[in-house]
């Protein structure tokens, strides 16, 4: 498996797969080609289907230069090796100099067709929940031990930096008002919800209350193109930090046990990314919401102490029941359903934490067999419910649909 550097990657919103990938498939081709003077990029599949919504047009502009660069987004061709794949065609001196076939595979990585995944080393040698657990066990570590014996204590300073810009997620989106870009008039709801609270207020109230403003602050944030943290992706980064942040202002944990939380959530989601997939465009929802509150329960295990058989339940349960979980972003933005599913799902991964206290000892199903099993179910779900905008609330909702 890659470093955790791959995993938690920091950059612009809306989408990992959508915006972060394609522009890092556009920096590739100015390496084999420099300073074109035209390229045309055709998209293709859920590229195609919802790129406007995800900004892929701007990203790709962004980096090889708006007044030289042509999209085209074919909905019409299927034959294609994976949902998000694009082709580049570079011009120079009024020749064609390059042609080259990219796929963003979920979570802001790319192939390049002929080179296939964009090399990093391999850091862990082990792929499954069972191998690590396997080793920690032999060598008497915890998850978040072993992290940095794979990885180096580097590994760490790079943690605080990612916990430090999910927090300003946090803080940016709470002190944000206003509706965000796109069409749908979709207000940013998190600072009163955060502001809303009563005096009177009962703990889970104010719990639900806070966990939701939390997620909502930084899923608002990524909507409007913000500076976010893929955990494991844009459309699903408000889970892990909304839960940790709340989590840990209760229990006043400081700066060492979030992070060690973070590398135990990063292991989470390499094994998801690894085995199966992050991509909504591939698997549906399940494989970015569902990754992302297993990530947010096993971090939460971490952060309490608690022993591995438990950190291994909460990620299993916080997976398990958001299996068949569709990707319907309607008119292709990352906001409805996206936004309030990131508030959802950080209670659940809070839930999930919960039962793991108490119940790891009767479990019948392993975490790797939840990722199997999350791989196979988004495989068999129809396509017009893997971020293509095509069924679902993407089909049925219309602005009759709501009532006042």
């Amino acid at each position: 498996m890659k470093s955790l550097r791959q995993l938690y990657k920091i950059g612009h919103g809306p989408s990992s797969s959508h915006s972060m990938g394609p522009a890092y498939a556009a920096e590739a081709l100015l390496r084999r080609v420099r300073d074109p003077d035209r390229v045309k990029v055709t998209l293709y599949g859920s590229l195609a289907k919802t790129g406007r919504g995800h900004h892929t047009d701007y990203a790709l502009a962004s980096v090889l230069g708006a007044d030289r660069t042509e999209v085209v987004f074919d909905t019409e061709t299927t034959d294609i090796p994976h949902e998000n794949t694009l082709d580049f065609e570079a011009y120079k001196n009024g020749r064609l100099a390059c042609r080259m076939r990219a796929i963003s595979v979920g979570g802001g990585d790319i192939e390049i067709e002929g080179e296939g995944v964009k090399t990093e080393s391999e850091v862990y040698p082990e792929r499954t929940f069972y191998e690590i657990a396997n080793t920690c066990r032999k060598n008497g570590l915890r998850i978040s031990d072993y992290v940095i014996e794979r990885e180096g204590r580097g590994i760490l300073d790079y943690l605080a930096r990612v916990k430090r810009a999910m927090w300003d997620a946090v803080d940016r989106g709470l002190s944000t008002s206003g509706v965000l870009e796109g069409g749908l008039n979709v207000e940013r709801k998190a600072q009163y919800l955060y502001e809303v609270g009563r005096t009177n207020e009962r703990d889970a109230a104010r719990e639900n209350r806070l966990v939701c403003a939390y997620a909502l602050a930084v899923a608002e944030e990524n909507a409007s193109g913000g500076i976010v943290v893929t955990a494991p992706t844009c459309g699903s980064c408000g889970v892990v930090p909304a839960s940790l942040r709340y989590i840990s202002e209760v229990e006043g944990f400081d700066d060492e046990k979030i992070i060690r939380g973070l590398a135990v959530a990063g292991i989470i989601g390499n094994i998801v990314k690894t085995n199966a997939s992050v991509s909504g465009a591939e698997c549906g929802c399940q494989a970015e919401i569902g990754t992302a509150t297993s990530m947010a329960a096993a971090a939460l295990a971490e952060m309490y102490g608690m022993q591995l058989d438990q950190i291994e339940y909460a990620a299993e349960v916080a997976m398990e029941h958001q299996l068949g979980l569709t990707c319907d972003p309607v008119c292709g933005l990352v906001q409805i359903p996206c936004i309030e599913r990131n508030a959802v799902a950080a209670m659940r991964a809070i839930d999930a934490l919960s039962l793991s206290r108490y119940l790891s000892g009767t479990r019948k199903i392993s975490f790797d067999l939840v990722v199997e099993t999350m791989y196979e179910t988004g495989r068999d779900i129809n396509e017009h419910y893997r971020e293509t905008a095509e069924g679902g609330l993407a089909k049925l909702y219309t602005d009759k649909e709501y009532y006042k």
